[in-house]
């Protein structure tokens, strides 16, 4: 990941550049799946193309992208360090601010009661993607990348003074934006349940229940990104400190938390609900239609349904 490019050098022994090497492939490889994973079952399946999930194909494209080139072992001097350094970064920031979106969005929808949001589609991808941009051609200043295990590391004092500024200052704004936004949202549902156990209305109760279950869990999200990107920032923090000692463990937990945060996301963001239940609904009719010779993957027809041996094996349409 971005973050962990910067550790290696001074303090750490060949055998221990190797084992960060191999924690970085393992945990960006699983990183990758997940995210492909979700980028797959929105290519795959209509039904999941909505706005909001598509803001999820937007964040899990990005933590794909940014595994991928996390991926990249050992790169040699010259054009391809650059590249792999600096796409690395642009995806990595872009997938933590594709977060931010998801929560204003949320809270458009919820706090504010706006039915807009799929209007500003376009400005969420300029933000992002400009956002991302601006931060990579910052960092490129005062950057001096030389060939570390698998990463392009930034060497130079200045370089990570610049790369601290272009990606863990708006990292963590976004975390304390996402905690606060989705503090309001949390709020707002839980005065609206008390008010519908006050006016004793069940329908509402059962509604605003459902909707808390899913909100309690959409908390926990800011957690994602801390749990990400805490020890990074601390390795970052006592880098500065101690540029010449290296800690081995905290490393191992930077480079490997890092790594991980795409397939955190695909399992906090990208399995909902939906997504389960497209893939059953694929599984059922499958098994209904496995001598039929029907593709499963594609989307349900009224004649599929009609094929289904049993009603109850039959899944809605979308």
């Amino acid at each position: 990941m971005s973050a962990t490019v910067v550790f290696a050098g001074g303090g750490l022994t060949a055998h221990d550049r190797r084992v960060l090497t191999a924690v970085n492939a393992g945990a960006a490889s699983l990183s990758f799946v997940g995210s492909s994973f979700i980028v797959l079952c929105y290519v795959l399946f209509k039904e999941l193309r909505k706005f909001s999930f598509k803001l999820v194909f937007y964040l899990a494209l990005s933590d794909m992208l940014c595994s991928f080139f996390s991926m990249v072992g050992d790169p040699s001097k010259g054009f391809f360090c650059y590249a792999q350094g600096y796409s690395t970064h642009f995806f990595c920031v872009a997938s933590f601010l594709w977060t931010t979106t998801i929560a204003f969005t949320l809270h458009r929808t919820v706090v504010r009661h706006k039915t807009d949001v799929e209007d500003l589609e376009a400005i969420f991808h300029l933000y992002v993607w400009g956002t991302s941009l601006l931060m990579t051609v910052i960092r490129s200043f005062g950057n001096n990348h030389g060939h570390l295990g698998a990463w392009c590391s930034t060497q130079t004092s200045t370089g990570k003074v610049i790369h601290f500024i272009t990606f863990y200052l708006p990292l963590w704004g976004a975390i304390l934006y996402n905690g606060f936004t989705y503090f309001q949202v949390i709020r707002m549902l839980n005065n609206a349940t008390r008010m519908a156990v006050g006016m004793s209305d069940r329908a509402y109760q059962s509604d605003a229940r459902a909707d808390m279950k899913a909100l309690n869990r959409w908390g926990y999200y800011p957690l994602i990104l801390i749990a990400s990107w805490a020890f990074g920032t601390i390795n970052r923090i006592h880098d500065f400190i101690e540029p010449g000692h290296k800690i081995f463990w905290l490393s191992v937990l930077d480079v490997g938390t890092a790594s991980l945060m795409g397939l955190f996301n695909s399992i906090a963001y990208g399995l909902n609900s939906s997504v389960r239940r497209a893939i059953h609904e694929r599984l059922d009719l499958g098994w209904s239609l496995r001598n039929k010779g029907v593709d499963i993957m594609s989307e349900p027809t009224p004649a599929d349904h009609r094929k289904c041996q049993c009603d109850s094996h039959c899944p809605t349409q979308g």
